[in-house]
């Protein structure tokens, strides 16, 4: 889901504080709960960012960034890795790695491959995407999947690609109908490719060690983009993983997408820092989650879903979506939505913004129903 813009004023929105003697003016706590893009990096990050070894990646001697892409391949069971500025051009790059002009990638209608990334594979590659409908759980039926597969005649494009994504809208997809779904992708001769944004959100919620599931969960594909300015916390990123060969095309795709950074190892540093110390800690976003939710279970005047790892989704009443969402903004409360609201949860919101959260949306919400 797309963030939206909002104007430097209202972030920094001040109100007046009886405290503080009447008039006087203090800044206005923010609970940015738009996505978990907006975090900010922590001190450690940064300290890890400026003391990080640089060369030139684009000449190939940046040894952080190198350092990023082996470890990265390592932990997910690849042979290689390429590191991106975004998740966006990720995505972009191993579409047209994977695929030629004419040819068909499946994914499903709320993928954001397919929805949230400009149609780029289509305007730049010529390749075409065929949607299919998601099931409640977020997954693709498998008998969609296989009628969608074109048979090899001149009237249709090629199917080559199949594309999963996990966590999807906060979902956590489950790693045995990744298993079945990637094992059908093959028998029709088609590659796998998943769009692990939040791979280690999944792999968290599972309980079990996240490094060793996050390999797992990976296990089936061909090839994966894994992002760390989401919920880790990086400012800046994601890594491609796949085959030698894959990564060597990638990596001419990068070029041409305009992708190849310079003294990256900066970025990369905030990478391998997010690695070793802000995988864990997605355990406190989900729970963070959950008790926002748990908080506003039988609110009249708004029907909350249960928490998805660090996503909480809410349905207002009807026609009261873009009023609540502006009184959250005056309170001091960001999200997004309208007919359908969304929350959350990230590395800079602790448990008390979770609470202070809550109280406020119930305040708001019990404005409108008197």
């Amino acid at each position: 889901m797309p963030v939206p813009r909002i104007r430097a004023a209202r972030i920094r929105a001040r109100r007046a504080r009886g405290a503080g003697g009447r008039g006087t003016q203090v800044p206005m706590t923010i609970i940015d709960l738009r996505s978990d893009t907006v975090t900010r990096p922590t001190e450690a990050m940064r300290l890890a960012m400026a003391r990080a070894e640089v060369g030139d990646d684009v000449l190939g001697d940046d040894p952080t960034v190198t350092a990023l892409q082996e470890r990265t391949a390592e932990l997910l069971g690849f042979e290689a890795a390429l590191f991106m500025p975004s998740g966006t051009q990720s995505n972009l790059c191993a579409l047209l790695s994977h695929c030629g002009r004419g040819d068909e990638y499946l994914a499903g209608q709320e993928a954001h491959l397919y929805r949230w990334e400009g149609g780029g594979a289509a305007v730049l590659g010529g390749i075409q995407p065929q949607p299919l409908a998601h099931r409640p759980d977020g997954t693709l039926d498998p008998a969609d999947i296989e009628a969608n597969i074109k048979p090899d005649d001149p009237h249709f494009p090629r199917t080559r690609l199949l594309c999963l994504e996990n966590t999807l809208g906060g979902r956590v997809i489950p790693a045995a109908y990744l298993d079945s779904a990637t094992a059908l992708a093959r028998s029709h001769g088609l590659a796998a490719h998943l769009d692990g944004a939040r791979l280690f959100n999944a792999a968290v919620a599972s309980g079990r060690e996240p490094f060793g599931e996050a390999r797992r969960i990976a296990s089936g594909f061909d090839s994966l983009s894994v992002c760390f300015s989401k919920g880790l916390g990086a400012p800046v990123g994601s890594v491609l993983l796949g085959g030698r060969e894959f990564v060597a095309r990638a990596l001419r795709w990068r070029k041409a997408a305009g992708g190849g950074m310079r003294q990256a190892g900066v970025l990369a540093a905030a990478a391998l820092h997010a690695l070793d110390h802000h995988v864990e800690r997605l355990a406190d976003d989900h729970a963070n989650a959950a008790r926002f939710a748990d908080a506003l279970a039988g609110l009249p005047g708004l029907a909350v879903e249960p928490a998805r790892t660090n996503m909480v989704f809410a349905v207002p009443a009807a026609g009261l979506g873009e009023w609540i969402v502006e009184r959250l903004r005056d309170r001091g409360v960001l999200c997004t939505g309208d007919a359908r609201l969304r929350f959350v949860f990230h590395l800079d919101v602790s448990r008390e913004d979770a609470e202070e959260a809550a109280r406020l949306v119930r305040e708001t919400v019990k404005e409108t129903t008197g």
